[in-house]
Formats: structure tokens, C-alpha cells, sequence
């Protein structure tokens, strides 16, 4: 045993299926002793005119995604006690999601939550479609949380 603690790896894009995924992470990681690990990822501005406004959408950005990584971790942490772990990333989701799996061996379980109706996101989307490639040379299970669960639901489950 190395005691190294594993992580619930849940994707913030502050959607309510993104929650819920981090409501199911978190009564997971009570349940197991895990972490839960948040990922906000942040696109890169694409406006280059004027340095000067780029950077500013950036640090916007970058600040939109601090307050949503706080607020997530706060609900996360009424459930476990436990602090998240905060990531942000800047630029390709997809990209960005591999080359984090890869990197940290602790991430064993990434919780996506799918939105209820036609499209279940891009992720989910991919998965669906084999999801070849996703995480690069190492996989992982997914759990994927329907968006039209309740909370209830998750609980009963978790």
C-alpha cells in the first residue's frame, strides 16, 4: 500500500449535470476515501486585434472559472469534509482531459455528468461514439450521471 489517496476526477463546466456528477463523486469519495478532483478548462481568447482586450477576456475567464471551482468545491465539501482538489487548464477540453489523466496516476474514476435530452455534451458525446483515443494511452473507468436523475437518485445510488 503506497498510501497515496485516489481521485473522483469531475469535469466543471458549471452546467447542472456538471453538479450532479460532483454531488455523485463526492458521496462516492465519502464512501471510499477518495478525493474529489475539479477540472475547469478554460478556452483560449481567439481575439488577437488588441493585446490588451485579450488578456482581459483571459483573466475574466480564469476568474469565472475560480468562482465556479470554489463554489463546486463547497458543495463537494459539505459532503465529504474534505477539500477538492482545484485544476484549471486553458485550451482544448478533449486535449486538455487526456493530457490530465495521463499525467496524474492518481485520477482513477472520471464522473461526467450528461445533459437530459438530445445532446449529452461533448464528452459524453464522445464516449458514445467508442471515445477512441480520449484519454490517450491510459484508460479509466467513467461514470457517466444522467442530468435527469434528482439528487435523491444519486444518493440512493452512491
Amino acid at each position: 500500500m503506497t498510501g497515496r489517496v485516489f481521485k473522483f476526477l469531475v469535469v466543471a463546466d458549471g452546467t447542472p449535470e456538471s453538479r450532479l456528477a460532483a454531488y455523485f463523486a463526492a458521496l462516492r469519495a465519502q464512501h471510499t476515501g477518495a478525493k474529489v478532483a475539479l477540472l475547469a478548462v478554460i478556452q483560449p481568447a481567439d481575439f488577437h486585434h488588441w493585446i490588451g482586450v485579450s488578456a482581459e477576456m483571459e483573466r475574466e475567464a480564469r476568474e469565472q472559472a475560480e468562482a465556479l471551482l470554489q463554489e463546486l468545491g463547497e458543495e463537494v465539501m459539505q459532503e465529504t469534509d474534505a477539500p477538492s482538489e482545484y485544476i484549471i487548464r486553458e485550451g482544448d477540453l478533449r486535449v486538455e482531459l487526456m493530457h490530465l489523466i495521463e499525467e496524474d496516476h492518481d485520477i482513477r474514476i472520471l464522473c461526467l455528468g450528461a445533459a437530459p435530452g438530445g445532446n449529452p455534451g461533448p464528452l459524453v458525446g464522445a464516449l458514445a461514439r467508442g471515445g477512441r483515443g480520449m484519454f490517450g494511452k491510459r484508460s479509466i473507468p467513467v461514470a457517466v450521471v444522467p442530468g435527469s436523475m434528482t439528487r435523491q437518485d444519486v444518493l440512493d445510488i452512491a
